[in-house]
């Protein structure tokens, strides 16, 4: 994917910041873009199966969808711990929801996860109502959600990345993969740890995903500087004497360091 963030070799290094800790910060981000690319391409042939499905002349059948079970499980493995798809309201001509998942189980095969579709039930999941399916369906672009604890599948701080799935235009649902929020931690907290202030990885409303301190915890939520703001205002990069933030690549994700 072309990259459409800023052009972080523009920055200004004549402005009384740290250099080293803003080349620092371009190499996390771009370990950050990285590894983001990474989750997302492996997710390309589930999106290709799901498109194409959802495409065959003729009414989709909720039994048409164990087509993209190849796909999906082919998606899990490295740091993709649950992938799968799952169908817009009415996408599917003989049920109104449809969800498609399989997770990594320790030591043995993958597991499908099943989940009630029945609005009626006592237990039913109303996914439409979850950023990892809104965001995508109102934007028309992928996305990912958290750090959250996924209380459904794992009980673990996890970010979900999603990609919306079109229909004759029309969304027609997301495939999405899960991925635990400490094999993050595992990739970046060797270099966090070498950038001279507090090192944070945050999503775009602020939430920490990684950070090279404790009093910055996982889910925790950085108040100064207001991101949510940077970020609506166009997540422009910030170099000074006190704070480095940066987007990295394309993700909804940033960069934060602060010397105060």
């Amino acid at each position: 994917m072309t990259y459409s963030g800023p052009k972080l070799r523009h920055l200004d290094y004549t402005r009384g910041g740290n250099v080293n800790d803003t080349l620092a910060g371009e190499d996390i981000a771009e370990e950050v873009s990285g590894i983001v690319e990474g989750v997302f391409g492996r997710l390309a042939p589930a999106v290709a199966a799901a498109t194409a499905i959802l495409g065959r002349p003729g009414p989709v059948r909720a039994a048409d969808l164990d087509a993209l079970r190849p796909d999906v499980l082919a998606a899990l493995g490295e740091r993709v711990v649950g992938a799968g798809f799952i169908a817009a309201p009415d996408a599917l001509a003989d049920q109104r929801f449809g969800f498609e998942w399989w997770t990594c189980t320790p030591g043995g095969p993958p597991a499908q996860l099943f989940i009630s579709l029945d609005p009626a039930s006592d237990h039913f999941l109303d996914y439409t109502r979850q950023s990892w399916f809104t965001v995508p369906r109102d934007s028309g672009r992928r996305h990912i959600t958290g750090p959250y604890v996924d209380y459904l599948c794992t009980d673990e701080y996890t970010l979900t990345f999603t990609v919306p799935v079109l229909r004759d235009g029309a969304f027609a649902g997301v495939v999405g993969a899960d991925v635990f929020v400490h094999e993050f931690e595992r990739l970046l907290l060797p270099k966090l740890r070498r950038v001279d202030g507090r090192a944070a990885v945050i999503n775009a409303q602020g939430r920490v995903i990684a950070a090279n301190t404790a009093r910055q915890a996982t889910g925790s939520l950085v108040r100064d500087p207001d991101i949510a703001s940077w970020w609506n205002g166009g997540a422009q990069p910030v170099h000074d004497a006190d704070t480095v933030l940066l987007r990295c690549g394309d993700a909804p994700i940033a960069l934060l360091v602060t010397r105060r």
